[in-house]
């Protein structure tokens, strides 16, 4: 079994699709697809994907989910992070060695935990 996809509520589809464009870019991950309610971003081998909640209730971040991205060296680690606070998200843990990983921690526009990792 492998995981597929992974979603994100959002409550400004806009501002948070701009967000996600400008951090993937270069990346090798490209959006594909996006109606009035989703956008939804290809990679290698998952899709990542925004979302107007269906219920048409607000979009609440989940308290203790995380979405990481694995990359190729802890520059890109640095790099990513420096990128997430560019673009007005925030951080949950700046770069640095935490075990055998280097990694950082950020959250987006509306307060999903992404963490990055060589």
């Amino acid at each position: 079994m492998l995981m597929n996809y992974i979603c994100f509520g959002t409550n400004d589809l806009e501002a948070a699709t701009r967000f996600y464009d400008s951090l993937f870019e270069n990346s090798g991950i490209s959006q594909v697809h996006a109606t009035e309610r989703m956008v939804y971003w290809r990679g290698a081998d998952f899709t990542f994907a925004l979302a107007k909640p269906f219920d048409g209730q607000a979009a609440t971040h989940g308290n203790g989910t995380m979405l990481g991205f694995q990359v190729d060296t802890s520059d890109e680690v640095r790099r990513l992070f420096e990128r997430v606070i560019a673009l007005g998200g925030s951080s949950e843990g700046e770069p640095g060695q935490r075990g055998p990983k280097f990694s950082a921690y950020v959250r987006d526009l509306d307060n999903n935990k992404i963490a990055f990792f060589d």
